[in-house]
């Protein structure tokens, strides 16, 4: 196979030219206790995108607990956001901005990404301000990392090989058609040369929940969980190759009183298969009108279904 590498230079710079315009540096000062002098004001900083008119993406850890907002455009220009609305779990947060002159990025569908495809990331790194690009492919899909330092655990994220740095955080993961197909997140501070980000359907789903509900809400049942992939299932002496299987239960919730345990496989949920963390998240929060939701579970080739209730808790 002979590439045209002259051909995918202008490829890319053709890309940076044409998303760069809707990504933005984001600055903030959060208030924080020092040990000597009492309260005072830490500078941050990281990325984001426009994504509708007035609207921005970012990652929540980036404005988390900030007082001021400061959005530093692509042409230099300045303005104070304001958080409209944030998700914890998908590590997302939305921002309002005045401006009504820059034109959305076009954004993809991350479930058609697979391993091996091109990428750009482009942000801050460092809180620099002003697109900086890093190149990478697509490594894997459907990772769930537990920070043990922050404790943080985000499911479903892309895996890419491009350089992700604090300061990136926010900014968009763009494939060759330009389209934004993830929200990338430096959150994960002992990964060296691997990078991070939330699937952009990740953000459209949190958007089209707000427009049905009139605001955010976070719909679970108490687990972790992360695809089930051949090898595993035949480490776990299993028959299967489809469904996700729970990482981590957290006590007290509806799976820990319905006695799901760490090691269980979800295959279905409502009646439909579960190959993704997504579709077990999606098949929650569209079962919230019945109140619980039908789990088909395999463990240790016995298969059984619970009615396990949803709690609802408002975000955001």
């Amino acid at each position: 196979m002979i590439f045209n590498l002259s051909g995918l230079s202008r490829a890319l710079a053709d890309i940076v030219r044409e998303v760069s315009r809707g990504v933005v540096t984001i600055y903030t000062v959060r208030p924080a206790l020092d040990a000597f002098f009492g309260l005072r004001a830490v500078a941050g900083a990281g990325s984001g995108f426009i994504i509708s008119e007035g609207l921005i993406a970012t990652n929540y850890h980036v404005v988390s607990g900030a007082t001021r907002v400061e959005i530093v455009y692509s042409d230099g220009l300045r303005d104070i956001g304001s958080l409209l609305a944030y998700d914890p779990s998908r590590d997302i947060a939305l921002l309002h901005t005045r401006r009504r002159d820059l034109e959305p990025l076009k954004l993809g569908d991350s479930d058609k990404i697979e391993p091996g495809e091109l990428l750009l990331a482009i942000g801050s790194p460092l809180g620099l301000a002003g697109p900086s690009i890093s190149l990478g492919v697509v490594s894997a899909t459907g990772r769930t990392l537990i920070d043990e330092e922050s404790g943080v655990i985000l499911e479903d994220l892309i895996q890419t090989d491009a350089a992700i740095n604090p300061g990136n955080s926010g900014g968009p993961l763009v494939n060759m058609n330009s389209e934004v197909v993830g929200v990338t997140t430096a959150i994960i501070a002992r990964a060296q040369g691997i990078g991070f980000a939330i699937p952009v359907n990740s953000v459209k789903r949190f958007i089209a929940m707000i427009e049905k509900y009139g605001k955010p809400f976070r719909a679970w049942i108490g687990v972790y969980a992360a695809p089930l992939t051949r090898d595993l299932a035949s480490i776990m002496g299993m028959d299967i190759v489809e469904g996700v299987v729970i990482a981590k239960v957290i006590p007290g919730t509806p799976a820990h009183r319905f006695g799901l345990r760490e090691g269980d496989v979800i295959v279905k949920a409502r009646g439909r298969s579960i190959r993704s963390v997504r579709d077990l998240r999606e098949a929650i929060e569209d079962s919230i009108s019945e109140g619980c939701v039908v789990l088909e579970i395999v463990r240790r080739q016995r298969k059984f279904e619970e009615c396990i209730p949803i709690v609802i808790e408002e975000i955001g």
